[in-house]
């Protein structure tokens, strides 16, 4: 009988602790895919806006536009594009390395689910003026996740022209 009762409070000690690792280690959603746009344009000579579903739209640059520094971004996004009115803000060069980032500042309210403008202004150094074969780069506008959750990361990319 002891010995019943001894294996039974062991089976149930397992249990647990199985059920406790099991809660702690990570859910394996660090690989998942971002959901990351591709920006919606009407055409393909650019001079269109950006936009990400129903979230964002971008209306300073335009896809393909010339920039020189410092870049000032402008457009709406809903509120639930920003944490603390200010979402993150990434330029980088034709080979994906960070040449400024900064944040999107709300210019309004942004505890809403309507769209709030926002502005944000960026400063760097021209990555190899006047070579045409790589004049060109990447601004990225991301979603704020404090929840740090892969599956809720969103960004709108746009391809600019450097001067």
């Amino acid at each position: 009988m002891k010995k019943n009762l001894l294996l039974l409070v062991a089976a149930i000690i397992i249990v647990v602790l199985l059920g406790i690792i099991f809660v702690m280690l990570p859910s394996g959603t660090a690989n998942a895919p971002t959901n990351t746009a591709t920006t919606t344009q009407t055409g393909t000579t650019g001079g269109q806006k950006a936009s990400f579903e129903d979230l964002i739209v971008v209306d300073a640059p335009l896809i393909g536009a010339s920039v020189t520094s410092p870049l000032t971004i402008t457009g709406k996004a809903r509120g639930t594009w920003y944490f603390e009115a200010s979402f993150p803000i990434v330029l980088t060069d034709w080979d994906g390395r960070i040449i400024a980032e900064g944040h999107a500042e709300a210019q309004g309210d942004w505890m809403t689910t309507e769209y709030v403008p926002f502005k944000a202004t960026l400063t760097y150094n021209t990555p190899t003026p006047g070579d045409p074969s790589v004049n060109r780069g990447t601004l990225i506008l991301k979603n704020d996740n404090p929840s740090g959750d892969p599956e809720r990361d969103k960004a709108v990319e746009i391809q600019v022209v450097f001067k």
